[in-house]
Formats: structure tokens, sequence, C-alpha cells
């Protein structure tokens, strides 16, 4: 590993005003949770380094290196963690990292030699993060599966989508439910190394980062506030006023006016006959939803959108990803078409 070892020193230094800078991250190649993680570590200003197999099996999809955008700016090296050099010389150069990302299977990390103890021993200060899919808590815990699968255990699937459940792209699961759990335990690791001088394990999964993500939802069941079916409750797609609809050019508007200020304000500016004062009354809610949706097939969306914009009536045109990219109010977010991060740090006056 002395290549990987020159990688690291001929690097150019991450960005001296992101609060992560001078730390280095290991992260061993994985799909979903793990790289995400790993470039969120990036953009806070630390060093990442991807190790992969000498055989990459890829993330499952047919997308070549330089779309990967999870890990741009991340360094590429190989080494065969199967064979004893291969672990010897990860061991060795162990030191040079602050944080240690895995998202295998449970057992696999042990089962290559390199136990937590083992990693520990060279290193004590050694923060590892390690997101598995199930948890091993979980009696699936060597199964194998997908977003979508934990989804459906958690509960989170069964509520999103019309008559069947649909998948939110890999979003709620892998990214929000999983990654961001190890980003916050490995943040919390690293302070305690810093202070401390000791390493530690932090462990999650998509599953129970996703059971996490529902807690609001599972205490507005309990509360007797939220019916365990589709599209019957506020924030399913079951109130008229939280929802999607169809414009004149069949593209679409979403709407989310939940407080009555707002909401009132949606209907002056829609121009639908509705009784504003009856907007919690469920019974009236299939007569309202097919007002709105009859005043939204009069225009086209972009006309819509002039009508909203600038107002607190919580409307707003549902974009492509194509679009989103150029799109007047989302397009500086945007560098070379890829999303910037989602945090900015600031000295305060």
């Amino acid at each position: 590993m002395n290549a990987f070892r020159k990688a690291h020193e001929s690097s150019t230094a991450p960005n001296a005003a992101l609060p992560l800078r001078g730390k280095r991250v290991l992260e061993l190649a994985a799909i979903g949770p793990v790289p995400f993680a790993g470039q969120q570590l990036l953009r806070l200003g630390a060093d990442v380094t991807v190790l992969s197999p000498q055989s990459d099996r890829g993330i499952g999809l047919p997308l070549p290196p330089e779309y990967d955008y999870l890990n741009l700016g991340k360094r590429r090296e190989r080494l065969n963690l199967k064979s004893e050099s291969g672990r010897m010389d990860l061991l060795q150069q162990l030191s040079q990292f602050d944080i240690l990302l895995e998202g295998f299977r449970p057992g696999k990390l042990e089962g290559l030699g390199l136990a937590p103890d083992v990693l520990h021993s060279h290193h004590s200060r050694l923060v590892i993060g390690r997101c598995g899919g199930w948890g091993s808590r979980s009696t699936r815990a060597h199964d194998a599966g997908h977003d979508i699968n934990f989804l459906a255990l958690s509960g989170a699937l069964t509520a999103i989508g019309q008559t069947a459940p649909v998948p939110p792209l890999n979003l709620v699961g892998d990214f929000g439910g999983a990654a961001m759990h190890l980003v916050a335990g490995v943040l919390a690791g690293l302070i305690k190394s810093d202070s401390e001088g000791a390493g530690s394990v932090v462990e999650t999964s998509i599953y129970e980062g996703t059971i996490s993500l529902m807690n609001m939802i599972y205490g507005l069941l309990d509360h007797g506030s939220w019916q365990d079916c589709r599209q019957a409750n506020v924030l399913d797609g079951g109130a008229p006023y939280y929802r999607c609809y169809q414009t004149a050019d069949r593209k679409w508007m979403a709407v989310g006016a939940i407080e009555p200020l707002f909401f009132q304000r949606f209907i002056e500016l829609l121009g639908a006959d509705v009784a504003v004062e009856r907007q919690n009354d469920r019974s009236y809610w299939p007569e309202m939803q097919r007002k709105i949706a009859q005043r939204f097939l009069t225009r086209k969306r972009d006309d819509w959108n002039d009508v909203f914009v600038g107002s607190d009536a919580c409307c707003t045109p549902v974009l492509g990803l194509t679009e989103s990219r150029v799109h007047q109010d989302t397009r500086a977010f945007f560098k070379g078409g890829v999303p910037e991060p989602a945090f900015t740090f600031k000295k305060s006056s």
C-alpha cells in the first residue's frame, strides 16, 4: 500500500474553512449509505479514501465512475483484504486515519481478521462506523436486502403511494435513515476521540435508521391521529391541501398548505369555490379535492407557478430532474450539474 501512502501525501489539502479539515476517513467500498456518509464527511472538509477490492462489483447499476457522484473528490485505492498481505498492509497504514466506514453484513469484517478490537489494537483512537442492512440485532441480520425491503418492514413503505406502495427512490432508507445516522454517530465518536483519546465503534443500519425516522408517525399513530392506511392522513396525500394536482399541460403542482393561514391564501390565489372553514372536515375532503383539481386543470403548470410564487400559499411546481438543474429557483444549488453541499459554514459577524 505504498502507493496508497503516496497518494495521501501528494493530494491537495481540504478547504481550510471546513470543520473536518485535517481529518482522514477510510471508506471500505460499499453501496448506498456508506458512500453517501463518506461524501458528507468529505463535504465537511475531511480527506476521504475509498478502499476497493481488486475486483470491484460496483453499485449494481450501469454507472461509469465519472458519473458516480457519491464518490466525487474521494481518492480510490485497491487492496485485497482477503489476503494476509492485504490485511497487514491496511493495519500498518491505519494510523493515518481518524474514521473508518464499512457496510459489510454482520461478521464479515471479523471474518477478514479485522474485527474492531483488532483495528483498535493498531489504532486506539480510531472511530469505526458500521452500517449494515437489517442491523446486527435483527433476526434477518445476515439476509440480503435493498432500500425497498428495509422500508417494507419499517412500516414506511405502506404509507407511501396511492393504491400500491411506491418506493421513494432510495432516499428514505439508504440516505436519510442510514447514512445520516452514520454521519451523526461517527462525528460524535470523533468528538470523544479528540477529547478523551479513545476510539469507539458506532453501529447503525438501514432498517434501524428508517425506524428512527418514523418516530413522529408512530407517535401520531399511538395518539390516534394517524390511520394505518395510505392516503388517509394529512402528510400522505389524504388531505386535499397536501398532495399533487395535474395541470392543463399534464404536468403537476404540489400543494402543502397545512396551516389555516396558508390554506386560506392558497384558495384565494387558486380561485376555487372551497369552504376554507371546513379545511379539516374529512367528510368534505372528497368535494374539496375535486374542486381544487378542476381549478388546476384550467391552466398550465408554469402559469400556476407565476400565480403562487412569492406568496405564502405553499404551492410549487413539480420539476423533473433535468428541469431542477436549470430552474430559476434551484439552479444556484448545482455546480456542473452536481448538487452542491447542503450546508455552509460562515463566521458570525
